[in-house]
């Protein structure tokens, strides 16, 4: 069961003793990420041209219509997160927390939860960029990410008054601001949609040319419902540094 109360975690933060320095450069985001073998992390991996695990440049696909400079610019903003879902998005360490307690509630609360199923995912637009989605409702998974952010917020340091700032000029509507000042982000809970990003932000031509491309190059793993049965936590070392996997964290203590 995924209990969206917070309250242990945060008596755990309030009353810990720091016993490590936590690098106010880093930001942290817990995601849904393939494992590492996986079919989809290959596919994935190789579309971005990076490997998160390893953070090793990977060869791309060919693909018709497009050049490697091209590919390469259209994906250099998903390519820097990694392949992911973001399950809470990106924050910086509450000045109270340190990593070594994050990871322990982590590891507490991956045990205390079951894994859920991905319905099989379909590539779709979404906005202005490219992701895997759903093909079909998934209320365990808003379930889980709703679990996500509101579990951790004890860690996360509020977010600066010019992010707030700069988000609210993208014309964000009035449940999106309020998902900023009460979770530090827009497209959390009610706004939350589940994907894994593909692409950086396209015009709508170039967007609907890459759909069947990427249908074609996904076709391998889009035919079945994945399984959700860990979590990963990212780490990105220093603003605009590339985001790494630090470790993951096995659902339902498996």
């Amino acid at each position: 069961m995924i209990d969206l109360c917070p309250s242990s975690i945060t008596a755990n933060v309030k009353g810990m003793v720091v016993s490590e320095p936590a690098d106010r450069n880093a930001r942290y985001a817990i995601y849904w990420a393939p494992p590492d073998d996986s079919v989809l992390a290959r596919i994935g991996a190789a579309w971005l041209g990076r490997d998160a695990v390893t953070d090793r440049a990977l060869p791309r696909p060919t693909v018709v219509g497009f050049d490697d400079a091209t590919l390469a610019a259209l994906t250099a903003e998903p390519r820097r997160y990694g392949l992911h879902a973001t399950l809470k998005p990106p924050f910086g360490l509450a000045t109270a927390a340190t990593v070594s307690a994050l990871e322990a509630a982590l590891t507490e609360f991956a045990a205390a939860t079951a894994p859920v199923v991905l319905p099989a995912l379909q590539v779709s637009r979404i906005g202005n960029f490219v992701a895997l989605v759903p093909a079909a409702p998934a209320p365990a998974v808003q379930a889980l990410a709703d679990a996500c952010v509101a579990q951790f917020d004890a860690y996360r340091a509020p977010a600066s008054d010019d992010e707030v700032a700069r988000r609210n000029a993208a014309g964000l509507t009035p449940a999106q601001r309020a998902n900023l000042r009460r979770w530090g982000y827009p497209y959390v809970m009610e706004e939350f949609r589940f994907h894994v990003t593909l692409t950086g932000p396209l015009e709508p031509a170039t967007g609907n040319r890459l759909v069947p491309v990427l249908s074609a190059l996904f076709a391998e793993v889009t035919a079945a419902p994945l399984a959700i049965d860990a979590l990963a936590l990212f780490v990105e070392p220093g603003r605009g540094q590339p985001f790494r996997l630090r470790r993951r964290f096995a659902l339902g203590g498996r």
